[in-house]
């Protein structure tokens, strides 16, 4: 329900966020389970909202098993499709929970699922692919073994900065492959190395760093581009820098810069229009001024592609 609830909001807000968005082959994005995604892992939890908020049917996914600690995080996440995963540097004592893990998403692929892995098990900000894990072979070994059908579709997510608000992002779609074909030994370890080599190969030929082209809108930005840009520079400053303070020499500086505005703009608007309402502003003015901010805001960001690249 709750990921049914949020998947709209995250759309819109990444037409802002995102503001030129390449998708190769978009008719992939109407596949159905069971099919596992493995993608390759740049920009922390925002890899994982821009695939499934573009995909149509519902994706889990498997996510750093420390973001589920406290007991409100991990009903949260949980209510979000998330599945928790360790690695060595969140404690090997929680190293035994993976097999829950691998163990939950096979399932679910068995159920007629979509499931998200991450093959590299790592995030940094870049676009060079890291020595791959073993758990998406794992996952894909143990529905093969039980005889139910499977496909793997690779995933790349690229942008064109891992900083800049309105940034340009691609995402490429590999066609589906039978996960049977990847899982063509009798031995664990043969079959992972196939999987592994296999997924690489295909990954790094569709990695690709979005240009910094101009927006492919021609209206004449610049006056409410202006007006949009002193209406939110003092929110999203100030957001910026706490965010900024709290997230420096880490990757999640852009995935919770996103998440805090998905969050605080709507309560933004809802204390202006408060804050306008207790002002006795006429409502054919108050209206007005809220429901054309969001639209002012892509301008702004919109606006600054263009004379950036013009």
């Amino acid at each position: 329900m709750l990921y049914s609830l949020i998947k709209l909001p995250i759309r819109l807000a990444l037409r802002i966020f995102c503001v030129n968005k390449q998708i190769i082959h978009p008719e992939f994005l109407k596949q159905k389970g069971p099919l596992l995604l493995v993608a390759n892992h740049p920009n922390s939890f925002l890899d994982a909202i821009i695939i499934a908020a573009h995909f149509e049917e519902p994706i889990h996914f498997l996510a750093r098993g420390d973001a589920f600690r406290k007991p409100w995080h991990n009903t949260f996440l949980r209510l979000l499709h998330m599945i928790p995963i360790y690695r060595i540097s969140e404690g090997r004592e929680n190293l035994y929970k993976n097999e829950y893990a691998f163990a939950r998403s096979a399932e679910l692929l068995k159920q007629g699922h979509i499931v998200l892995i991450f093959i590299e098990g790592i995030c940094l900000n870049t676009h060079v692919l890291q020595p791959f894990k073993k758990g998406a072979a794992r996952i894909a070994s143990m529905v093969v073994q039980e005889q139910y059908p499977l496909n793997v579709m690779p995933v790349t997510v690229t942008y064109n900065s891992f900083t800049a608000f309105g940034k340009n992002i691609r995402m490429h779609l590999a066609e589906p492959i039978e996960a049977k074909q990847l899982i063509p030994y009798d031995d664990d370890a043969k079959n992972f190395q196939y999987f592994n080599d296999s997924m690489y190969q295909q990954l790094s030929t569709m990695i690709q760093v979005p240009p910094s082209f101009p927006t492919k809108y021609r209206i004449p930005l610049a006056l409410p581009a202006l007006i949009g840009f002193f209406l939110h520079i003092p929110l999203y400053t100030v957001l910026k820098q706490l965010v900024d303070a709290n997230t420096r020499g880490t990757v999640f500086f852009d995935s919770v810069l996103f998440g805090v505005l998905l969050i605080l703009y709507p309560l933004y608007l809802i204390t202006l229009t408060l804050l306008m309402f207790l002002l006795d502003v006429h409502s054919l003015i108050l209206w007005p001024i809220i429901l054309l901010h969001p639209v002012l805001a892509w301008c702004a960001v919109q606006y600054k592609i263009t004379r950036n690249n013009n």
